[in-house]
């Protein structure tokens, strides 16, 4: 199955409180349909002293997007785009912008 949005894509909200805002996505949770993407939807949590090494308190953290409001940006087109699918010639699939046709993968 070939993903709409991937790990370092840069991406834009579409919806939400973070809407027009841009970023690099961290980490996509597949199964959950999330992905995270760095500096945005940022939210506190209160974490418990685990040792030394994490003293613990209020820490700040990026909470993960459902994936139907993210839109990867085209590099070419300089916009958020929908993505397609094209077969090269040795077969595998890339992903490609609908609007002029770049290939995001490369």
């Amino acid at each position: 199955m070939l993903a709409r949005v991937k790990k370092n894509d840069i991406v834009m909200v579409i919806a939400g409180k973070e809407r027009g805002k841009t970023g690099k996505v961290l980490r996509v949770l597949p199964e959950e349909n999330r992905a995270v993407v760095e500096r945005l939807n940022v939210v506190k949590r209160h974490m418990k002293p685990r040792g030394p090494q994490s003293p613990g308190g209020i820490i700040e953290k990026e909470a993960s997007l459902h994936l139907s409001n993210l839109m990867p940006l085209c590099d070419r087109c300089n916009a958020p785009v929908r993505i397609g699918t094209r077969v090269l010639q040795d077969g595998s699939k890339a992903r490609e912008c609908r609007r002029c046709h770049e290939l995001l993968d490369k």
